[in-house]
């Protein structure tokens, strides 16, 4: 399913940032890919998601979802940290970085400007 027929949880929109429109349009390799694609796309509607509800959402395997956001979170674009609860094991929640939301943006833009007729 596409991440537009899911339903993310809002966890607190960030307020609008007035540096996203200053940002350069700029390829990205990293964000590219399909599912770290969806995967910002995801994280940049929210101010964090908590692991589950962004794999449900995106629709990819634990697997692939812990490989995609350690390389995202290896390159500085997101964050990960992991909470107790009071029953059961930890979660994991994700959000994107300063650096992963300008990186996003660029890329977003870049797109846009090569898509344009």
């Amino acid at each position: 399913m596409a991440i537009a027929e899911k339903e993310i949880p809002d966890r607190g929109k960030p307020a609008a940032d007035a540096r996203a429109q200053s940002v350069k349009p700029a390829f990205d390799e990293l964000i590219h890919s399909p599912n770290r694609l969806r995967i910002c796309a995801a994280l940049a509607a929210v101010a964090e998601i908590e692991f589950a509800d962004l794999e449900a959402a995106i629709g990819i395997t634990t697997q692939l979802m812990s490989k995609q956001l350690k390389l995202l979170s290896d390159a500085g674009y997101v964050t990960l940290e992991k909470r107790p609860e009071k029953v059961g094991r930890p979660r994991t929640w994700a959000a994107l970085t300063d650096a992963g939301r300008r990186a996003y943006l660029g890329h977003i833009k870049a797109l846009r400007e090569i898509t344009r007729v």
